[in-house]
């Protein structure tokens, strides 16, 4: 399957750009000969088991995946391209309003929702994975997300980025849907003040938002996203 489809995509796309690329692997902008409709194409070292269950799932704060093969630990995924900006670029600009970052943070927490439910965590919520196509936030980039598996105490490999990540991502315990609400946290934070709460924590009631989500103990936190919804 993995050798056919990659066959496929070479007889039917063009690759425009290279969107990203690092050791673990690329992601493509790929326009469709035929209907010049463009695509993303992941391809990259890793388990595409989330990408797997999202054929299934449409959101309209998440991207829709077409496609999704795997050949040992080398995976390819075809996905909906979102066009717009990501938070990380408009954030260079100007920090966001509490009513911005409110509207935002809840669509972000509806993908999560999704996501939670299907057994999975994202495990990399921060601004390059979030675009705003018009008045919707998108959440990307599934490549650092797994399935929780309850029968194991720790993570089998420690990804995330730095800053936005909890603690028991670094092999402390195994992350869970709290371990996003601890990131939600941090880019709730960012949005507001272009800070880590470590550095300048937001005042008033979002503070104390904050300031529970990124608690070190998972237990402290809000427990799913829909508390943090309410809390919002």
């Amino acid at each position: 399957m993995y050798t056919w489809f990659s066959e496929a995509l070479a007889r039917e796309y063009d690759t425009e750009r290279v969107l990203k690329e690092s050791p673990r692997g690329s992601v493509k902008l790929l326009r469709h000969r035929e209907s010049g409709k463009r695509f993303v194409l992941r391809q990259f070292q890793g388990n595409s088991e989330v990408y797997r269950k999202l054929l299934q799932y449409t959101c309209p704060n998440l991207p829709v995946i077409y496609e999704a093969v795997a050949d040992g630990e080398h995976a390819l995924v075809l996905e909906e391209y979102i066009q717009g900006d990501t938070l990380g670029f408009l954030l260079q600009d100007a920090c966001f309003s509490q009513k911005e970052t409110r509207r935002i943070v809840l669509q972000v927490c509806r993908a999560l929702w999704v996501l939670h439910s299907l057994g999975a965590v994202h495990r990399d919520v921060k601004p390059e994975n979030i675009i705003l196509r018009g008045s919707e936030a998108v959440l990307i980039d599934f490549d650092a997300a797994r399935l929780h598996k309850p029968e194991h105490d720790n993570d089998t490999q420690i990804l995330g980025t730095n800053g936005f990540a909890a603690p028991e991502q670094y092999g402390l315990t195994q992350s869970d849907v709290r371990s996003d609400i601890y990131s939600l946290g941090i880019l709730i934070n960012v949005m507001l003040t272009g800070q880590h709460p470590s550095k300048h924590l937001v005042e008033g009631r979002m503070g104390r938002i904050v300031e529970r989500c990124t608690h070190v103990n998972p237990e402290r936190r809000y427990q799913n996203v829909l508390r943090l919804m309410e809390a919002l």
